[in-house]
């Protein structure tokens, strides 16, 4: 099976890429250091020419409102040369609880990426993700102030990006779901607590206090946007993870 992973290069596609060629498909990484430039449509014929399945995990390189053309501009442009290429499956990965944040411009830029595959012409799965493991240090940096952090107790569901690499190599490997999967890590932690695990494993002598008024990466998204209990759980726990 011939998959162009649109984003290939990156933290998840660069493991959908691996995994898929594993399992003895042909897949093949396009991003703007390939050649491929979804906004401007540059290489993207090429790209998706002979391909059975597109997975989209490109991202904005903004998360403001700019996001919001990013996401239209290149998923109209996918679709129309996946359609052209008579693409049979398109994948494209998102996060957990984004139709439920119309304040924030990056997930009203992921809804719509979503609605506009949703109506498109090809048969679709859309994958959503909790919060990357990955994240967590961009978490702390965001809240640091000298030799503390602050951080509220939100509850946060963190999965591994290897783990959505996995389902997303499965599902593009798959036929179309046409609908969204849910996906989590196997534990929800507040954040404050998250925060203390990881500074003990890196051995980091800042220290965490709970602040539940602190700003940061999440604060403009309620805590029960970033857990979904009814999700797919995947395997890799963060204390596993961290050590």
């Amino acid at each position: 099976m011939k998959i162009a992973v649109i984003g290939g290069t990156g933290l998840i596609g660069s493991k959908v890429v691996k995994n898929l060629n594993a399992e003895g498909h042909q897949a093949t990484p396009h991003s703007p250091s390939t050649g491929v430039d979804i906004i401007t449509g540059e290489g993207l014929d090429e790209a998706v020419g002979s391909a059975d399945a597109v997975v989209n995990v490109a991202n904005s390189p903004t998360f403001d409102a700019a996001s919001i053309d990013f996401f239209r501009t290149s998923m109209d442009n996918l679709l129309a040369a996946s359609d052209k290429a008579n693409v049979r499956h398109f994948v494209i990965l998102s996060i957990v609880g984004v139709d439920q944040v119309p304040d924030m411009d990056y997930y009203r830029a992921k809804t719509l990426q979503e609605e506009l595959l949703k109506a498109g012409p090809i048969p679709f799965s859309i994958v959503r993700a909790t919060q990357f493991m990955e994240f967590m240090d961009a978490v702390l940096s965001s809240s640091a102030e000298g030799d503390t952090i602050r951080l509220p107790r939100t509850p946060i569901q963190p999965i591994a990006a290897a783990d959505v690499a996995a389902v997303v190599s499965e599902v593009a490997a798959g036929d179309p779901l046409n609908r969204v999967l849910k996906i989590a890590g196997p534990d929800i932690y507040p954040l404050d607590e998250l925060g203390r695990l990881t500074l003990t494993a890196k051995g980091d002598a800042r220290s965490v206090i709970t602040d539940d008024d602190a700003s940061g990466m999440f604060a403009a998204v309620p805590g029960d946007v970033l857990t979904d209990r009814s999700a797919r759980l995947a395997p890799t726990h963060y204390t596993d993870w961290l050590s």
